[in-house]
């Protein structure tokens, strides 16, 4: 004997918790960033660039682009700057330059990264 197929409406609903919770939400990058505590140094930056000459010779500029919260930008003279006190430590930045040009480090003892939720 075949089993029955059921239309939609046939199918129960959710009950008790999983009903009043509603479905579960995904979370999109900046959701995922807003669950993150940072605590700033900010007598002793843990990025730097090491020599903007080097910077202005870039013409690809990777750390504006595969930053994930976008730290880098490029100034209207042509200099990088990086706002390290947003750093979430994920170390693309110093991967990913292609003249080793970021001097990269953990923040001090009691700064930095505090993630929430593993």
């Amino acid at each position: 004997m075949a089993a029955e197929i059921k239309s939609p409406s046939d199918i129960a609903k959710p009950t008790g918790l999983a009903n009043f919770l509603g479905p579960p939400k995904l979370l999109g990058r900046d959701d995922k960033l807003a669950t993150l505590v940072i605590k700033v140094d900010e007598g002793s930056p843990h990025l730097k660039i090491i020599d903007q000459g080097v910077c202005l010779k870039c013409i690809e500029k990777p750390c504006t682009v595969t930053c994930p919260v976008e730290n880098y930008k490029v100034e209207d003279n042509g200099h990088t700057t990086i706002y390290w006190s947003n750093c979430i430590e994920c170390g693309t930045c110093r991967i990913i330059c292609p003249f080793h040009n970021i001097s990269w480090r953990y923040p001090s003892g009691g700064f930095g990264m505090t993630y929430r939720y593993g």
